[in-house]
């Protein structure tokens, strides 16, 4: 029987090229994004779309509802994200740090409440979050990310603990830079390896984790860097 990947806000990079990977090794896809970028790659990979946001309950609850309709199961969760508010740390607003929570954190808590109950009656999941580097190495650039996919790191540990008697494991992919956004001199001159990651590479460590081959792997935050994290 095949599995079914079900992945949030992957129209576009690394998460669409997870899509693309995974079709390739046999999985059933889903796919919802805000875009509607989405639900053509769905359509295109013969799985099915649906375009909403990880905002908004409803567009959770609507996508999940249809998968179950289309697939009758839900394997592997991949949630990816937009992208936050930036700025001086005090200069951005209430408003902006609530934005970042709502994308960096809320994101996943919203999935994993909806999809918890269909692995547990399965006593099978795997749920994958594409997170970022800076989870434990906060950027200055990139703040609202790194305060909130902190907290990110410390659910994905207490929700890996407390589902595990379901073999329900949960896991966090800590992304470098990687070439689906524009490559600067300034963060290639940072990465030992002297490059940007391939999404290929990131794909490649979601297929794992979405295996037989990770399912001894929980709780877990997997740098995907290329060492640009100095923590040992």
């Amino acid at each position: 029987m095949k599995k079914t990947a079900v992945l949030i806000a992957a129209g576009s990079g690394m998460g669409a090229d997870a899509a693309k990977h995974l079709s390739s090794k046999g999985f059933n896809i889903a796919i919802m994004s805000s875009s509607g970028k989405g639900e053509k790659l769905a359509r295109e990979l013969g799985g099915f779309g649906f375009t909403g946001s990880n905002l908004i309950t409803k567009d959770i609850e609507i996508f999940f509802e249809k998968v179950l309709i289309e697939f009758n199961t839900v394997d592997v969760l991949i949630n990816s994200a937009g992208h936050g508010p930036k700025g001086d740390i005090l200069e951005l607003k209430d408003k902006d740090w609530i934005m970042g929570m709502e994308v960096y954190l809320l994101n996943v808590i919203r999935t994993s409440r909806i999809v918890t109950p269909l692995m547990q009656k399965q006593n099978n999941g795997s749920i994958i979050n594409i997170s970022t580097f800076a989870t434990f190495e906060p950027e200055k650039s990139f703040p609202t990310s790194g305060v909130f996919r902190s907290g990110l790191a410390s659910f994905t540990k207490l929700y890996a603990d407390k589902y595990a008697e379901y073999n329900i494991r949960m896991n966090n992919i800590l992304s470098g830079f990687i070439d689906s956004l524009p490559e600067k001199e300034e963060f290639i001159k940072r990465i030992p390896l002297k490059r940007y990651g391939k999404v290929s590479e990131i794909s490649s460590v979601i297929e794992m984790l979405a295996s037989e081959g990770g399912a001894y792997i929980t709780g877990q935050n997997i740098r995907v860097d290329g060492g640009i994290t100095r923590s040992v």
